[in-house]
């Protein structure tokens, strides 16, 4: 499985920005594909994550309602898009994927991408 994110950048408090993690070689072992993120002297936090053959999704309270996760299943590919983004949401996204029993986890997830910077400014 491997797994390539795109799509992050700068853009304004109150802004919105869409990222992208084309995951190819997913197998059926793959239970869910989400997101993380990570800012310098801080332990990987989870972001939403997708069940995949289902499409169930879960979110990080922080993000609840200003997140949306979404999939195009023949392109492989899970969207996040954000919107009403906070500089607090200023960190590197780490796109995974695995078969976990626990999806909010980081050590559950087998398979990462090389992470896209999103920068929010005040």
């Amino acid at each position: 499985v491997q797994l390539q994110a795109s799509g992050g950048g700068l853009v304004q408090a109150g802004g919105s920005l869409r990222i992208s993690c084309v995951a190819s070689g997913l197998t059926s072992s793959v239970g869910y594909v989400g997101w993380f993120r990570q800012t310098p002297g801080k332990e990987r936090e989870f972001v939403a994550t997708m069940e995949w053959s289902q499409g169930l999704t879960h979110y990080q309270d922080a993000v609840w309602g200003r997140f949306t996760l979404s999939r195009n299943s023949a392109k492989n590919t899970l969207y996040l898009q954000m919107n009403s983004l906070k500089p607090e949401d200023t960190a590197v996204y780490y796109c995974a994927a695995g078969s976990t029993l626990f999806p909010r986890r980081s050590s559950e997830y087998q398979y990462w991408g090389q992470g896209t910077l999103v920068t929010v400014s005040s």
